[in-house]
């Protein structure tokens, strides 16, 4: 595929090694961006840019036509079949023939705040033709609250790709704990924002039959006619129902049921396949049933180590290898999640529409050759064009994490009346449950006791390091040492887990120490550390070196005798009420069914 010279535009382009270098002017004479653009749809006037030679895929129609995509300042103007008619001598082209064109894809549901920063992980999706984001915040939202969002939301604004999030609900939630009812206000405003599109995940048990703070949300929501994202992990039956008067869209469905149920009930079903899960096999059996038009794929969160292999391309080719059709898992990546969430522009290539254009190779393996973004090239024949573009976050956002004092980690053998006490049992993924253990009695203290896989784990709030609960846990295999993350699933924690009381302080004085992220630590010695330097839930480092240290850390974990199959991810999930299971929170454990906290007394 062969680029002719650049266009020239109304903005400055800066990219790494990618030769584009705008200045002021049109490109192509005067007149509105409106005017030239009907001037090039009636064949009067060279296109800026022209992606000619491709079969271009109509989502709306599911079809693939042999037309030319002609861009005037950013957006599609035309597609005429005879590419010549809008091509003049500074138009820049996008050769395609062989090709497929289609949509830059749309990511239905991700965490862009978690793990690493995304103004230095961006471009890895874009080289894979993932171009637009809808994402929570809860990372950075509930330590921060709104400023958190707004921060993330500037943080990315002048990035190649385009970025819409969800307000997270999660600071107004009182099931668990005390709503922090002042947040209200500014969460609420933050709806009217643009660049925001609804309220974030909020599982079902803070919904159904409660009238959380967090309603106002789900109100203005509507009012606003703005999305509301549910988490119906373990929701059925009538339950769902009740949900589903509250939310709009779903990604938890784990069977084909599941799915059914929720577009049946009028929730857009959302399908994933990311570092989380893969659930791809039972959306491709409910699409069978259902057709494409109310399903929607998403990654539901890419690790750094994943990112480097893909995004929402990836997901397509997993989306086609479960057995849906090509031209449907091209539209659940496009049109359907951008007419979902209200994204102007997005998911299309027809006229009018955001000039985000990804051309394949192969269609089959969606192998992303080339991709424009908002009308410039930024991917041409797998040569990236772009970088990472560091943001400076506000001054509290790098200091950010207190850590509680030493004696806060004493459990006194008074704390149970028996020799038994209530306990997490880790399974695996992101599950857990209730169980009683029977720890260590030493010098008037509980301690772990790790000859029967017994842990200690306790869990603070970050912001002020006292408010926090310590418990005790089994099923990680932990032999020696301990471990310490910033990195709990939408709550502003630091979690400990560990075998050796002065190993277990060390490991989370020293993440506090970083500004937040993960340590590893045994015999007094820090085996590995990552440090999440952004508000404490993402790394600042360059992606690869992010997913390099992950692994790092996940063997030396190794080193401690864990043998969970996915040890990180079930560490920081371990405060995740989102799941019906046993979970932590600052005032006990969580008992998510029943709604209830429950402390170290047997109950």
């Amino acid at each position: 595929m062969a680029l002719s010279p650049p266009r020239v535009s109304r903005k400055r382009f800066v990219g790494v090694g990618c030769g584009l270098d705008y200045d002021d002017g049109d490109a192509n004479g005067g007149g509105s961006a409106v005017n030239r653009r009907e001037a090039v749809a009636l064949g009067e006037a060279p296109a800026d840019l022209v992606v000619r030679g491709g079969r271009v895929f109509r989502p709306e129609t599911r079809t693939f036509d042999d037309v030319a995509v002609a861009v005037v300042d950013g957006t599609v103007a035309a597609l005429p079949e005879d590419a010549a008619s809008v091509t003049g001598p500074e138009t820049t082209v996008v050769e395609a023939t062989d090709r497929v064109v289609v949509p830059g894809f749309v990511d239905a549901h991700t965490h862009l705040d978690l793990h690493q920063s995304f103004d230095t992980a961006y471009h890895y999706a874009l080289r894979g033709g993932t171009t637009s984001f809808v994402t929570e915040a809860s990372g950075i939202g509930t330590a921060f609250g709104a400023a958190g969002v707004e921060a993330l939301l500037d943080a990315l604004a002048d990035l190649p790709v385009t970025v819409r999030a969800t307000v997270p609900p999660q600071a107004l939630f009182d099931t668990f704990g005390p709503a922090e009812e002042a947040r209200g206000d500014a969460f609420e405003a933050l709806l009217d924002d643009p660049r925001v599109v609804g309220v974030g995940e909020s599982a079902w048990v803070h919904v159904v039959g409660r009238e959380p703070p967090a309603e106002r949300l789900y109100e203005h929501a509507r009012d606003c006619g703005k999305t509301v994202t549910g988490h119906g992990a373990g929701c059925s039956g009538a339950t769902l129902q009740a949900f589903a008067g509250t939310v709009t869209d779903d990604h938890e469905a784990i069977t084909s049921e599941g799915v059914e149920a929720r577009v049946e009930h009028g929730v857009h079903a959302i399908g994933r396949c990311g570092s989380i899960r893969d659930d791809l096999d039972a959306f491709a059996e409910a699409y069978e049933t259902l057709g494409a038009s109310e399903l929607s794929l998403c990654t539901d969160g890419v690790w750094p180590r994943d990112l480097l292999d893909g995004c929402m391309d990836a997901v397509v080719e997993r989306a086609i290898d479960a057995g849906i059709a090509p031209v449907d898992a091209l539209r659940m990546a496009t049109l359907n999640p951008a007419r979902h969430f209200g994204l102007g522009g997005k998911g299309t290539l027809a006229p009018g529409s955001d000039a985000d254009v990804v051309i394949l190779e192969d269609l089959e393996t969606v192998d992303v050759a080339s991709v424009v973004a908002d009308g410039d090239v930024v991917v041409h024949n797998h040569d990236l064009r772009v970088g990472p573009r560091a943001h400076d976050y506000p001054d509290e956002f790098y200091d950010a994490v207190r850590t509680p004092s030493a004696d806060a980690w004493r459990v006194p053998v008074d704390a149970t009346d028996g020799s038994s006490v209530e306990a997490i049992a880790y399974d695996e993924g992101l599950f857990s449950a209730p169980t009683t253990v029977e720890p260590t009695r030493e010098n008037g203290e509980l301690r772990a006791d790790p000859a029967n896989d017994i842990a200690k784990i306790g869990l603070f709030d970050r912001r002020d390091g006292e408010s926090g609960f310590v418990g005790f846990c089994t099923g990680f295999g932990i032999e020696g040492g301990a471990l310490a993350t910033t990195g709990t699933w939408e709550t502003p924690g630091v979690l400990g887990l560990g075998v050796n009381d002065a190993d277990l302080r060390q490991a989370v004085a020293h993440v506090g120490e970083l500004g937040g992220g993960w340590a590893v630590v045994r015999d007094g010695e820090v085996l590995v550390d990552l440090p999440y330097s952004i508000g404490g839930v993402a790394s600042a480092r360059d992606v690869e070196e992010t997913a390099q240290l992950l692994s790092a850390v996940e063997e030396a974990t190794r080193r401690l005798g864990i043998d969970a199959a996915r040890p990180l991810l079930g560490v920081q999930t371990l405060t995740f009420t989102g799941v019906p299971a046993r979970k932590l929170t600052f005032g006990g454990y969580a008992e998510i069914r029943e709604r209830a906290v429950v402390g170290l007394a047997p109950q």
